[in-house]
């Protein structure tokens, strides 16, 4: 098992039910930090990552696909991780 590390983080806006969001895409809201995260930390080599995981996705009708995997591609991390 490889060791983990966290380095920093971010979190998305917390909406309410029909409100400003609700139309903004589960990935496309999850893109965001993880762009930030980018931007924050742009020593850090974005091509040794090995996965991105996001709790509390919704995963259901039209947002079921791999919710992290696509905000990661929206947020412009390095292809390379998803072979």
């Amino acid at each position: 098992m490889r060791d983990a590390y966290i380095c920093d983080y971010i979190r998305t806006p917390i909406g309410r039910y029909g409100g400003v969001l609700s139309t903004v895409r589960t990935d496309d809201l999850a893109a965001a930090p993880i762009a930030s995260l980018m931007q924050r930390n742009k020593r850090a080599d974005w091509e040794k990552l090995d996965d991105v995981i996001l709790g509390c996705a919704n995963q259901a009708g039209e947002d079921n696909r791999n919710v992290a995997r696509m905000a990661a591609l929206l947020a412009g991390l390095p292809e390379v991780w998803l072979r």
